[in-house]
């Protein structure tokens, strides 16, 4: 089984730099986006690969968040939403369930433009972490994947240093991550694989900092641990710049 998962910073925008045609090549099973930037009404039939099932889940302000999940599978059951107007406003949340596995595309917002955003953030971390819980408590696996905008550590993060006050990476946000994973037994699936890597999925496009690896890893696939003895591979695909982010794509056993 293959996951991946991309926040693409405009989903009309990735089409135009080839994002779709990369997917078609990939032999997915379930793929996530983050961030679309466009209503379903808006999208032709390039956004909808042949075969496959598409659902799109709009923020309702024009050019904004949104969130989209593309599966070989037709899911038994979707959920859009949290059931909290501000986030949901914001297609923040998608839930695919199949039979013994739910995955989801999530968009955790981003506190980076001002502290009216922070405090949003703020308060979706706050509601989030009890729903983190609530899924830990089904009897389905599950896989959350998406642009979480936060590092967990000095090797999710080139600049460590420079920026400890900055959103994304604060010290209560990153004690906030670790404990999905350290109190609440979520599992980092690309961590996993790789406990020593220090690969990145989002680059500022300020300057060159892409060119430069001056990154963030801020998207994830946390799994429930029933997936944890399932992971095979991980892949950070850079060879082609569809977004400021870059896919991130996890093989599972079946």
């Amino acid at each position: 089984m293959r996951i991946i998962t991309l926040n693409v910073n405009g989903i009309r925008a990735a089409q135009r730099k080839g994002f779709f045609d990369w997917l078609a090549r990939q032999d997915f099973d379930v793929c996530c986006l983050q961030e679309l930037k466009a209503k379903p009404e808006q999208l032709d039939e390039r956004f909808y690969p042949e075969g496959f099932f598409t659902h799109y889940y709009p923020a309702e302000k024009p050019g904004y968040a949104g969130v989209g999940l593309i599966s070989r599978k037709e899911p038994g059951k979707l959920i859009e939403g949290l059931g909290m107007d501000e986030f949901d406003r914001e297609g923040r949340y998608l839930e695919a369930q199949f039979d013994g596995l739910a995955v989801v595309s999530l968009y955790l917002p981003s506190g980076s433009s001002g502290e009216h955003r922070q405090a949003s953030k703020e308060r979706f971390m706050a509601a989030f972490l009890p729903h983190m819980k609530k899924l830990r408590r089904r009897k389905r696996e599950h896989v959350v994947c998406g642009d979480w905008n936060i590092v967990r550590s000095e090797k999710d993060i080139k600049n460590w240093r420079g920026n400890q006050k900055n959103s994304g990476c604060l010290p209560h946000e990153r004690a906030w991550m670790n404990a999905l994973m350290e109190q609440y037994g979520w599992v980092d699936g690309y961590r996993t694989l790789n406990p020593d890597g220090e690969d990145y999925t989002w680059w500022s496009n300020r300057g060159r900092a892409r060119e430069n690896d001056v990154g963030w890893r801020i998207d994830y696939q946390l799994a429930t641990p029933g997936l944890r003895e399932r992971l095979r591979n991980w892949a950070i695909y850079r060879d082609e710049r569809f977004s400021d982010h870059a896919p991130l794509t996890l093989d599972y056993t079946e």
